[in-house]
């Protein structure tokens, strides 16, 4: 009898580990694969002026069997605060980090941390651009800062290490090793795969600094906009290619640039010969600056589709939900700039693609108003797990599986603060709804105090003829600020001290 009934017990304890077990592997894995900078108009599935140099088909692999997000926005146009974001669900003036240079708090709630709480495994590898010890995750090799193209250094729990190589390749071999070698393969996971590229000064690996080669990229039409209609902080900027793009920084013609020694002989020989000058040295330093970034472009492609072969090499395919996106736009010469930080759609929107096969329908193509805020929320409903009612987004989940709900949001809200500070851009917030964005450049050096901007992107979607004042839009002017003054309060803005 005693025999039977620890037979029976085994049997059941056997039973209920399978259980348990089958509804792990229910929950979907999660890679979250996120660049620096990269621009949606670089992206061959978004079908821009560069799609047919065909720069991303791995990427476009993840569009082609999942979902391209058309209007996907940030909160705030700079790297640290994008990420904060990320981890957290909040704006920036919510978790704190605003700009680059203040600290940001890890003791914080972090979407993360719940991850972990709910029996996920949790990994994060490459850049974060957030000082300080990593908080929920059970495996994080980091690089400091911007980190560097070649060679770089990591950043772990248990201190510093060098790697040589190029950092796109690097952060993939690390990636890779971690799902093969150090997670528990009875639980689902979360890694989160950070590429320094195509981050400033868009350095790229050795085997594609030919790529591009004596091909003639298209201008965009506004390369040399006089910002005639625009405020203060258009005409102030110092952001251009014109005058702030460096010639041997950026553009690799002095010796010291971060990469390999003579990866630029053939440019600076071509420059010494032909030395040209006005608008012409313009449009050379335009197609310079555009070869070096798809050349980058062209790294983080090859290694996504290296991720995308493992998953289907070791059956992890159908159960893993790949995410790929940046943290915020970024401007391949439009108004003849190149950086971020601005509400102009360059800058303020970003690529959002995903792979979940049995879920997503391959090809689907969402326009709904999405924003960073809400990708915390998401990876939580991914794995079931209970999403804090203090986190200001909503999960992505039922646009991922194509139905969006009666109440999805119809406006968004934006806000940047860093200034004074690098490249000279006036703080500025607003509004977007389908149609039409409303922009407040306010604060130091902005005359009267502050400014404002109107734009029709249904009639001018480059955002050249700013309509503020116009009594054409005197009824849409008067809704949308009022719009901006709901969504203020909805996120607490007037609440926090900036």
């Amino acid at each position: 009898m005693l025999y039977k009934s620890l037979c029976k017990a085994g049997v059941l304890l056997l039973v209920s580990s399978c259980n348990s077990i089958n509804a792990e592997q229910k929950r979907p894995n999660i890679i979250w694969i996120f660049s620096d900078d990269h621009s949606y108009q670089t992206i061959g599935a978004y079908g821009d002026r560069f799609a047919h140099l065909n720069p991303t088909p791995n990427i476009d692999r993840i569009a082609n069997e999942g979902i391209r997000f058309d209007r996907c926005y940030v909160g705030n146009s700079i790297s640290a605060p994008s990420r904060a974001t990320l981890l957290t669900g909040l704006h920036s003036h919510m978790n704190g980090k605003i700009n680059n240079q203040v600290p940001f708090n890890h003791d914080q709630q972090q979407f993360q941390k719940i991850l972990q709480q709910s029996g996920y495994q949790t990994a994060m590898i490459g850049k974060i651009h957030l000082d300080g010890k990593m908080q929920g995750f059970d495996y994080w090799e980091v690089l400091p800062g911007q980190g560097d193209y070649y060679n770089p250094v990591f950043i772990t729990d248990t201190g510093t290490h060098k790697v040589n190589g190029y950092v796109t390749d690097i952060i993939t071999d690390k990636s890779l090793d971690w799902l093969e070698n150090k997670r528990d393969k009875n639980k689902p996971f979360m890694l989160m795969i950070h590429h320094k590229a195509p981050h400033r000064t868009w350095i790229p690996a050795e085997r594609h600094r030919n790529k591009y080669e004596g091909v003639d990229f298209p201008e965009p039409a506004n390369l040399f906009d006089d910002y005639a209609t625009r405020t203060t902080a258009a005409q102030k900027q110092d952001m251009s290619i014109d005058e702030t793009m460096t010639l041997n920084r950026d553009l690799k013609l002095g010796d010291k640039f971060g990469g390999p020694a003579g990866m630029y002989d053939n440019r600076k020989e071509w420059f010494e010969k032909n030395k040209p000058a006005g608008k012409e040295l313009v449009r050379w330093k335009y197609q310079a600056y555009i070869q070096d970034f798809l050349q980058c472009i062209w790294a983080i492609d090859e290694n996504v589709g290296r991720v995308l072969d493992y998953l289907e090499e070791n059956g992890l395919d159908k159960n893993t939900i790949v995410m790929y996106a940046s943290d915020q736009g970024f401007y391949m010469g439009e108004h003849g700039w190149f950086d971020k930080r601005f509400m102009y759609e360059e800058s303020f929107r970003t690529p959002l693609l995903a792979r979940w096969p049995g879920h997503i329908k391959p090809g689907t193509v969402n326009t709904d108003l999405v924003q960073n805020i809400d990708f915390a929320e998401t990876f939580l409903e991914l794995a079931d797990a209970e999403i804090p009612k203090d986190m200001q987004g909503k999960s992505l989940v039922p646009l991922l599986k194509g139905k969006t709900p009666a109440n999805w949001r119809k406006s968004l809200y934006y806000h940047y603060y860093e200034y004074p500070g690098v490249h000279n851009v006036r703080r500025n917030e607003g509004v977007r709804n389908t149609r039409y964005k409303l922009i407040r450049f306010y604060g130091k050096d902005v005359p009267g105090g502050e400014e404002w901007e109107l734009y029709d992107l249904e009639n001018d979607p480059s955002e050249m003829k700013n309509l503020y004042g116009d009594k054409n839009y005197a009824k849409i002017e008067k809704s949308l600020k009022a719009e901006l003054q709901k969504l203020r309060k909805k996120y607490k803005v007037d609440k926090v001290s900036l």
